[in-house]
């Protein structure tokens, strides 16, 4: 392959950062520009901002949480590369994965049973 081949991509490139670079530009320009100390604050969803920028500690509900999300996005790693050479790896890694599968679901349910998925005020 050539640099020549890689031509069409450059040019690509180029016209995404002249576009961002432009929109940004006029935004910055026509937007108005009145910041307040009200405003400036960060915003949870009508509630006094918590966490470690209002002085706080994080509730472990949002650590539970966060482990949860990784384990699922986990298993969605695994899966979708599997589901696309299915029928290339046999039954054996078909049953390999229903066991993974299995495992997610068991600890699934001892979170859901023990309350981690439950959000408490």
């Amino acid at each position: 392959m050539s640099a020549a081949d890689f031509l069409p991509v450059l040019f690509m490139i180029a016209g995404i950062v002249l576009v961002v670079g432009a929109t940004l530009f006029v935004s910055s320009l026509l937007r108005p520009s009145n910041p307040y100390p009200e405003k400036n604050m960060p915003y949870e969803c009508g509630m006094d901002p918590a966490g470690e920028a209002a002085g706080g500690r994080f509730r472990v509900q949002f650590f539970i949480l966060a482990i949860l999300l990784v384990v699922f996005d986990v298993e969605a790693m695994f899966l979708f590369p599997w589901a696309v050479v299915l029928k290339e790896i046999g039954l054996v890694a078909y049953l390999e994965m229903f066991v993974f599968i299995v495992l997610l679901l068991v600890g699934f349910a001892y979170a859901w049973l023990k309350g981690a998925l439950e959000w408490e005020e």
